[in-house]
């Protein structure tokens, strides 16, 4: 590949993750639903599919910049809100990123989405344990009897929608990067590899995978108890 072709891939790379920071910035100021005090956004997806789409670092890129710019911007919970933004986002985008990053299939997606519902669900009650009482005023036992009817609930129902949206809208974008020449159109196979690196690494996912679920109920365990 000549360098000048590996300076464009780059130059659209950076315009796509741009786009995606700024439809999920939109999509924030848009799109908002309250929850009792809670405020349930789907912004997630969006960051989502630029990790998958792109990789875990533009994920990551988009996850820490748009709370960022709601926080700078139209955030009317300060601090606190920029903590719990940050924290969801980065989790759900890394776990579910990197998980696809090393097994591109439908299987890999489902995988990666499933074991970041839960590792973001598990985070987000840690954060609802100790962040919310020192910026709510409240002692961390009211927050504790909460969690379960509210936090756990909430916080699964908006990792699931989120993963949902994902599902739905990652093949129909995917195809239309690949006709304008954002993402490239040959795709490596997994038939590419032989039987025996293509079970180590479904195996190394399925680890991980369960390692990350496993780790994150224990979390949630803990948390309930």
């Amino acid at each position: 590949m000549s360098v000048q072709k590996k300076s464009i891939d780059k130059v659209k790379k950076m315009t796509a993750v741009a786009m995606f920071c700024a439809l999920a910035y939109v999509c924030t100021c848009l799109i908002k639903v309250p929850v009792m005090f809670l405020t349930l956004d789907v912004k997630d997806f969006l960051i989502i599919l630029c990790s998958l789409l792109f990789g875990p670092l533009s994920g990551l890129f988009v996850a820490v910049a748009v709370p960022l710019l709601e926080f700078i911007t139209i955030s009317d919970t300060g601090v606190y809100g920029l903590i719990m933004n940050l924290l969801s986002s980065v989790t759900f985008s890394m776990v579910t990123g990197v998980i696809y990053r090393y097994r591109k299939t439908l299987t890999g997606a489902i995988v990666g989405l499933l074991s970041g519902v839960f590792a973001v669900t598990a985070v987000m009650m840690l954060a609802n344990l100790f962040v919310t009482p020192h910026f709510m005023g409240t002692t961390m036992e009211t927050v504790a009897s909460m969690i379960p009817k509210v936090f756990l609930p909430f916080n699964l129902t908006k990792a699931a929608l989120n993963a949902a949206l994902v599902l739905l809208f990652y093949k129909p974008l995917s195809t239309v990067l690949k006709r304008i020449g954002f993402l490239p159109r040959s795709v490596k196979k997994e038939g590419d590899e032989s039987p025996k690196k293509s079970f180590l690494r479904s195996l190394l996912i399925s680890l991980i995978a369960l390692c990350v679920i496993a780790g994150s109920l224990s979390i949630m365990l803990f948390v309930l108890k």
